[in-house]
Protein backbone atom coordinates (compact mmCIF):
# COMPACT_ATOMS: atom_id res chain seq x y z
CA UNK A 1 0.00 0.00 0.00
CA UNK A 2 1.41 2.99 -0.89
CA UNK A 3 1.43 6.71 1.36
CA UNK A 4 -1.24 8.08 -0.66
CA UNK A 5 -3.38 4.97 -0.43
CA UNK A 6 -2.79 5.14 3.44
CA UNK A 7 -4.15 8.84 3.35
CA UNK A 8 -7.25 7.95 1.78
CA UNK A 9 -7.83 5.32 3.88
CA UNK A 10 -7.23 7.04 7.02
CA UNK A 11 -9.55 9.63 5.92
CA UNK A 12 -12.76 7.27 5.30
CA UNK A 13 -15.43 7.63 7.69
CA UNK A 14 -16.12 4.88 10.18
CA UNK A 15 -18.66 2.39 10.26
CA UNK A 16 -20.33 4.49 13.05
CA UNK A 17 -21.40 7.17 10.65
CA UNK A 18 -22.97 4.80 8.48
CA UNK A 19 -24.99 3.20 11.30
CA UNK A 20 -28.34 3.71 11.82
CA UNK A 21 -29.73 5.89 15.02
CA UNK A 22 -31.52 8.51 16.85
CA UNK A 23 -31.46 12.30 15.29
CA UNK A 24 -29.48 13.31 18.51
CA UNK A 25 -25.63 14.82 17.22
CA UNK A 26 -25.30 14.54 21.44
CA UNK A 27 -26.37 10.68 21.81
CA UNK A 28 -24.29 10.12 18.11
CA UNK A 29 -20.67 12.05 20.27
CA UNK A 30 -21.89 10.59 23.49
CA UNK A 31 -21.57 7.03 21.94
CA UNK A 32 -18.52 7.41 19.69
CA UNK A 33 -16.50 10.16 21.40
CA UNK A 34 -17.89 10.58 25.16
CA UNK A 35 -14.85 12.60 25.91
CA UNK A 36 -16.08 15.43 23.64
CA UNK A 37 -18.65 16.29 25.87
CA UNK A 38 -19.07 17.43 29.65
CA UNK A 39 -20.87 14.39 31.60
CA UNK A 40 -22.09 15.06 34.39
CA UNK A 41 -19.44 12.55 36.33
CA UNK A 42 -16.63 15.09 35.62
CA UNK A 43 -15.75 15.76 39.36
CA UNK A 44 -12.43 16.77 40.15
CA UNK A 45 -10.71 14.99 42.83
CA UNK A 46 -11.87 14.81 46.64
CA UNK A 47 -10.77 18.05 48.47
CA UNK A 48 -10.10 20.18 44.96
CA UNK A 49 -12.80 22.57 44.23
CA UNK A 50 -12.05 25.37 41.47
CA UNK A 51 -12.65 28.72 42.48
CA UNK A 52 -15.22 30.57 39.71
CA UNK A 53 -13.69 33.57 40.76
CA UNK A 54 -10.41 32.47 38.55
CA UNK A 55 -12.87 31.84 35.58
CA UNK A 56 -14.73 34.94 33.46
CA UNK A 57 -18.95 34.38 34.08
CA UNK A 58 -21.06 36.55 32.52
CA UNK A 59 -24.00 38.33 33.51
CA UNK A 60 -27.21 39.73 32.69
CA UNK A 61 -29.46 38.86 29.66
CA UNK A 62 -33.06 38.96 28.93
CA UNK A 63 -35.55 38.44 26.52
CA UNK A 64 -39.28 39.99 25.86
CA UNK A 65 -41.99 38.66 23.26
CA UNK A 66 -43.39 41.19 21.43
CA UNK A 67 -45.81 42.24 18.20
CA UNK A 68 -44.05 40.65 16.00
CA UNK A 69 -42.05 38.36 17.72
CA UNK A 70 -39.39 38.07 20.28
CA UNK A 71 -36.65 40.14 21.34
CA UNK A 72 -32.98 38.96 22.83
CA UNK A 73 -30.64 41.45 24.95
CA UNK A 74 -27.22 41.43 26.82
CA UNK A 75 -25.11 43.45 28.86
CA UNK A 76 -21.27 42.65 27.31
CA UNK A 77 -19.22 42.63 30.72
CA UNK A 78 -17.14 39.41 31.61
CA UNK A 79 -15.78 39.13 35.15
CA UNK A 80 -13.62 37.36 37.16
CA UNK A 81 -14.61 38.01 41.30
CA UNK A 82 -14.01 41.64 41.41
CA UNK A 83 -12.10 42.38 38.04
CA UNK A 84 -13.82 42.71 35.04
CA UNK A 85 -12.29 40.19 32.40
CA UNK A 86 -13.89 41.40 28.73
CA UNK A 87 -15.68 44.31 28.05
CA UNK A 88 -17.41 43.10 24.12
CA UNK A 89 -18.17 39.91 25.21
CA UNK A 90 -21.46 38.49 23.20
CA UNK A 91 -23.93 36.62 25.32
CA UNK A 92 -26.52 36.31 22.54
CA UNK A 93 -26.20 33.64 20.04
CA UNK A 94 -28.36 32.73 16.81
CA UNK A 95 -29.27 28.45 17.42
CA UNK A 96 -31.20 28.63 14.05
CA UNK A 97 -32.54 30.59 11.80
CA UNK A 98 -35.59 31.24 14.01
CA UNK A 99 -34.12 30.12 17.57
CA UNK A 100 -30.97 32.14 19.74
CA UNK A 101 -29.67 31.45 23.01
CA UNK A 102 -28.07 33.93 24.97
CA UNK A 103 -26.19 32.54 28.85
CA UNK A 104 -25.27 33.69 31.78
CA UNK A 105 -22.77 31.68 33.77
CA UNK A 106 -19.02 30.14 32.85
CA UNK A 107 -18.19 31.54 29.59
CA UNK A 108 -15.62 29.22 28.32
CA UNK A 109 -18.08 26.18 29.38
CA UNK A 110 -21.33 28.13 27.80
CA UNK A 111 -20.00 29.09 24.70
CA UNK A 112 -19.17 25.25 24.29
CA UNK A 113 -22.77 24.52 25.09
CA UNK A 114 -23.99 26.87 22.79
CA UNK A 115 -21.83 25.61 19.88
CA UNK A 116 -22.72 21.39 20.16
CA UNK A 117 -26.29 23.39 20.63
CA UNK A 118 -26.30 24.81 17.15
CA UNK A 119 -24.74 21.98 15.58
CA UNK A 120 -27.46 19.41 17.18
CA UNK A 121 -30.48 21.53 15.67
CA UNK A 122 -28.80 21.27 12.38
CA UNK A 123 -28.32 17.71 12.78
CA UNK A 124 -31.53 16.91 13.58
CA UNK A 125 -32.69 18.93 10.54
CA UNK A 126 -30.72 17.16 8.06
CA UNK A 127 -31.99 13.88 10.00
CA UNK A 128 -35.29 14.04 10.28
CA UNK A 129 -36.22 16.81 7.40
CA UNK A 130 -37.93 19.19 9.40
CA UNK A 131 -37.50 21.40 12.07
CA UNK A 132 -37.99 20.97 16.28
CA UNK A 133 -40.55 22.69 17.59
CA UNK A 134 -39.55 25.21 20.23
CA UNK A 135 -40.49 23.04 23.57
CA UNK A 136 -38.51 20.05 21.99
CA UNK A 137 -35.65 22.47 21.53
CA UNK A 138 -35.73 23.53 25.10
CA UNK A 139 -35.84 20.25 25.94
CA UNK A 140 -32.97 19.47 24.39
CA UNK A 141 -31.44 22.40 25.86
CA UNK A 142 -32.25 21.02 29.25
CA UNK A 143 -30.40 17.67 28.70
CA UNK A 144 -26.94 20.03 27.53
CA UNK A 145 -27.41 21.20 30.92
CA UNK A 146 -27.77 18.01 33.04
CA UNK A 147 -24.01 16.75 31.68
CA UNK A 148 -22.51 19.99 32.93
CA UNK A 149 -24.50 18.65 36.39
CA UNK A 150 -20.83 17.70 37.90
CA UNK A 151 -18.98 21.39 37.06
CA UNK A 152 -22.42 23.17 37.97
CA UNK A 153 -21.86 21.55 41.73
CA UNK A 154 -18.55 23.01 41.81
CA UNK A 155 -19.41 26.27 40.63
CA UNK A 156 -18.81 26.03 36.93
CA UNK A 157 -22.89 26.79 35.99
CA UNK A 158 -24.32 27.80 32.78
CA UNK A 159 -27.46 29.25 33.00
CA UNK A 160 -28.79 30.15 29.76
CA UNK A 161 -31.65 31.60 28.26
CA UNK A 162 -33.79 30.11 25.19
CA UNK A 163 -36.16 32.44 23.04
CA UNK A 164 -37.65 31.71 19.67
CA UNK A 165 -40.53 31.97 16.89
CA UNK A 166 -42.60 29.34 16.56
CA UNK A 167 -43.34 28.73 13.11
CA UNK A 168 -46.16 26.87 11.34
CA UNK A 169 -43.72 24.31 10.49
CA UNK A 170 -42.30 23.76 13.51
CA UNK A 171 -45.15 23.88 15.71
CA UNK A 172 -46.48 21.10 13.66
CA UNK A 173 -43.87 19.09 14.79
CA UNK A 174 -44.95 19.90 18.52
CA UNK A 175 -48.72 19.65 17.95
CA UNK A 176 -49.61 22.87 16.74
CA UNK A 177 -48.26 24.86 20.41
CA UNK A 178 -47.80 28.15 19.83
CA UNK A 179 -47.41 28.63 16.00
CA UNK A 180 -47.18 32.09 15.33
CA UNK A 181 -45.40 33.75 17.89
CA UNK A 182 -42.35 34.26 20.08
CA UNK A 183 -41.77 32.09 23.24
CA UNK A 184 -39.17 32.12 26.10
CA UNK A 185 -37.65 29.60 27.96
CA UNK A 186 -35.76 29.40 31.12
CA UNK A 187 -33.51 26.94 33.05
CA UNK A 188 -32.46 26.63 36.11
CA UNK A 189 -28.65 24.76 37.60
CA UNK A 190 -29.56 21.38 37.26
CA UNK A 191 -31.66 21.14 33.39
CA UNK A 192 -35.24 22.46 35.09
CA UNK A 193 -37.43 24.03 32.00
CA UNK A 194 -39.62 26.47 32.49
CA UNK A 195 -41.89 28.72 30.09
CA UNK A 196 -41.72 32.52 30.71
CA UNK A 197 -44.53 34.52 29.45
CA UNK A 198 -43.74 37.94 28.20
CA UNK A 199 -40.48 38.86 29.67
CA UNK A 200 -37.74 37.01 31.42
CA UNK A 201 -33.72 37.83 32.56
CA UNK A 202 -31.27 35.44 34.10
CA UNK A 203 -27.37 36.52 35.76
CA UNK A 204 -26.88 38.57 38.78
CA UNK A 205 -28.53 41.50 37.27
CA UNK A 206 -31.82 39.92 36.67
CA UNK A 207 -33.64 40.98 39.24
CA UNK A 208 -33.03 44.57 38.21
CA UNK A 209 -33.63 43.70 35.11
CA UNK A 210 -37.11 41.83 35.71
CA UNK A 211 -38.48 44.71 37.72
CA UNK A 212 -37.39 47.54 35.07
CA UNK A 213 -39.28 45.41 32.62
CA UNK A 214 -42.56 44.94 34.99
CA UNK A 215 -43.22 48.57 34.64
CA UNK A 216 -42.19 49.00 31.38
CA UNK A 217 -43.54 46.02 29.21
CA UNK A 218 -46.66 45.66 26.98
CA UNK A 219 -48.27 42.90 24.65
CA UNK A 220 -48.49 45.28 21.75
CA UNK A 221 -44.84 47.07 21.56
CA UNK A 222 -43.67 47.65 18.60
CA UNK A 223 -39.49 46.45 17.30
CA UNK A 224 -38.36 50.03 18.69
CA UNK A 225 -40.51 50.22 22.00
CA UNK A 226 -38.98 46.61 22.84
CA UNK A 227 -35.85 47.61 22.35
CA UNK A 228 -35.91 50.52 24.27
CA UNK A 229 -37.15 48.63 27.04
CA UNK A 230 -34.48 45.99 27.10
CA UNK A 231 -32.30 49.01 26.93
CA UNK A 232 -33.64 50.54 29.87
CA UNK A 233 -33.68 47.09 32.07
CA UNK A 234 -29.96 46.36 31.54
CA UNK A 235 -28.92 49.84 32.25
CA UNK A 236 -31.16 49.31 35.55
CA UNK A 237 -29.24 45.96 36.11
CA UNK A 238 -25.88 47.82 35.53
CA UNK A 239 -27.21 51.05 37.73
CA UNK A 240 -27.82 48.32 40.86
CA UNK A 241 -25.30 45.33 39.94
CA UNK A 242 -21.80 45.91 39.47
CA UNK A 243 -21.02 42.45 37.16
CA UNK A 244 -23.28 44.03 34.47
CA UNK A 245 -21.59 46.68 32.10
CA UNK A 246 -23.84 49.87 30.89
CA UNK A 247 -23.42 51.39 27.66
CA UNK A 248 -19.59 52.11 27.06
CA UNK A 249 -20.07 55.43 25.07
CA UNK A 250 -16.27 55.99 25.10
CA UNK A 251 -15.52 52.80 23.55
CA UNK A 252 -18.36 52.69 21.82
CA UNK A 253 -19.31 49.05 23.33
CA UNK A 254 -23.18 48.89 23.64
CA UNK A 255 -25.80 45.67 24.54
CA UNK A 256 -26.41 43.17 21.99
CA UNK A 257 -30.00 43.35 20.96
CA UNK A 258 -31.69 40.72 18.11
CA UNK A 259 -34.73 39.82 17.35
CA UNK A 260 -36.57 36.86 16.10
CA UNK A 261 -39.45 37.30 13.63
CA UNK A 262 -40.99 35.34 11.15
CA UNK A 263 -38.42 36.50 8.49
CA UNK A 264 -36.25 34.71 11.45
CA UNK A 265 -33.19 36.06 13.30
CA UNK A 266 -32.02 39.35 13.08
CA UNK A 267 -29.36 41.27 15.12
CA UNK A 268 -29.41 45.16 15.76
CA UNK A 269 -26.64 46.67 13.05
CA UNK A 270 -24.03 48.51 15.47
CA UNK A 271 -25.57 51.80 14.42
CA UNK A 272 -29.13 51.08 15.51
CA UNK A 273 -27.84 49.59 18.85
CA UNK A 274 -25.14 52.66 19.33
CA UNK A 275 -28.32 54.85 18.12
CA UNK A 276 -30.94 53.54 20.66
CA UNK A 277 -28.29 53.31 23.72
CA UNK A 278 -27.31 57.10 23.01
CA UNK A 279 -31.21 58.04 23.31
CA UNK A 280 -31.82 55.77 26.44
CA UNK A 281 -28.65 57.54 28.10
CA UNK A 282 -29.75 61.10 26.83
CA UNK A 283 -33.13 60.24 28.56
CA UNK A 284 -31.87 59.37 31.61
CA UNK A 285 -30.25 62.41 32.40
CA UNK A 286 -33.44 64.21 32.69
CA UNK A 287 -34.82 61.34 34.69
CA UNK A 288 -31.76 58.73 36.36
CA UNK A 289 -34.37 56.76 37.37
CA UNK A 290 -35.85 55.62 34.47
CA UNK A 291 -39.19 55.66 32.94
CA UNK A 292 -41.85 55.41 35.17
CA UNK A 293 -44.35 52.82 34.88
CA UNK A 294 -46.72 52.95 31.75
CA UNK A 295 -50.62 53.26 32.58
Amino acid sequence: MTGSDFGAQDRRLGGEFFTPGSSSFTDFVAAHRPELLHRDDQFLPAGVRPDPNQFPHGTTVLALTYRDGVLLAGDRRATMGNLIAQRDLEKVHPADDHTAVAFAGSVGMALDMVKLFQVELTHFEKVEGTPMSLRAKANRLSGMIRQNLGQAMQGLAVVPLLAGYETAESAAGGGGDGAGRGRIFGYDVVGGTYEKFGFHAEGSGSPYARGALKKLYREDMSRREAALAALQALYDAADDDSATGGPDLGRRIFPIVSVITEDGFERFPDQEAADLSHEMVAARRNRPDGPIALP
